[in-house]
């Protein structure tokens, strides 16, 4: 396996701090967000005035920078991460040739969210629909669209992505699969899950969560509880069975951290997240 971070998880940071520190720290490459983001309220946050994101409008004029930052770093790609809906065929177009472009392989194409008030049949088929007009240009393109598992989404379990998904060729449709998401929901048997897909795991993303309760309660006296961003050592998951499980499956592909925690200072997270990584790899390895 090869490990990863996705420029989310490093909002601090510039395109060329990240991966000056990512190599500095042995990571093997990284995966960058684009997309236009809202101004931060403050500092720079994961998902609003996110430095180490590379704005869409205009990426056709940033892909030489993006390269030669990318290949100044020895750093690998491995993938992007694109947020254009399946629905809009020229904006995914864009994120497939810009990908093809980077020699970047495979790119997030973003799923409908459900309780839009659209019946979720009706999303379906008409993602389905956008789906195969997608596969089309990727195989044009020699390049990979991927459907991540997470919540909210029509895609929230590997389930639920594998009936999208199935019949499309697997060279230019695939699936990421999520371990932190799937606390949220959508959660099924890494094992099993992860068996079901076959040749659909395409890529995997790992951060951790925790559901915890709250002083609220419902109108009917029961708890709210609500989940947050946890640590890859302190989440409900463990991070050493989900390895073995990709491991089983014969998985040896990318593993892309993206860790919203906070409790360390990002070089510090970072660097803790690679050496938790590297210590399950290698006490794993007969």
């Amino acid at each position: 396996m090869r490990f990863s971070v996705f420029t989310a998880a490093t909002p601090e940071w510039s395109p060329d701090q990240a991966v000056s520190m990512l190599a500095a720290q042995g990571w093997d490459g990284v995966e960058w967000r684009v997309t236009d983001q809202p101004d931060a309220q403050g500092a720079p946050g994961f998902w609003a005035g996110n430095r180490a994101t590379w704005p869409f409008t205009g990426l056709e004029d940033r892909l030489g920078q993006i390269a030669r930052v990318t290949a100044g770093s020895g750093l690998a790609y491995s993938g992007i991460g694109g947020y254009q809906q399946a629905s809009d065929h020229d904006a995914v177009l864009r994120m497939l040739r810009a990908t093809a472009e980077l020699g970047a392989e495979r790119v997030r194409v973003t799923m409908p969210h459900t309780r839009t008030g659209t019946p979720y049949p009706q999303l379906f088929d008409r993602t389905r629909a956008d789906l195969e007009w997608i596969a089309a240009r990727a195989a044009e393109l020699g390049v990979q669209a991927l459907v991540e598992l997470h919540h909210g989404t029509i895609t929230a379990s590997a389930s639920a992505a594998l009936r999208l998904v199935d019949g499309l060729d697997p060279a230019h449709v695939g699936v990421i699969h999520d371990l932190g998401n799937l606390v949220i929901e959508g959660r099924e048997d890494h094992l099993a899950a992860l068996e079901l897909l076959g040749p659909y795991l395409a890529h995997v993303h790992v951060k951790n969560v925790r559901w915890v309760p709250t002083d609220d309660r419902r109108a009917d006296g029961s708890t709210v509880w609500v989940h947050e961003w946890a640590t890859l050592r302190t989440g409900q998951e463990s991070v050493a069975d989900y390895l073995a499980d990709l491991r089983t499956v014969g998985y040896d592909g990318w593993v892309t951290v993206e860790d919203f925690s906070t409790e360390l200072p990002l070089v510090d997270r970072t660097a803790d997240d690679l050496a938790f990584l590297r210590s399950l790899v290698s006490t794993d390895t007969p």
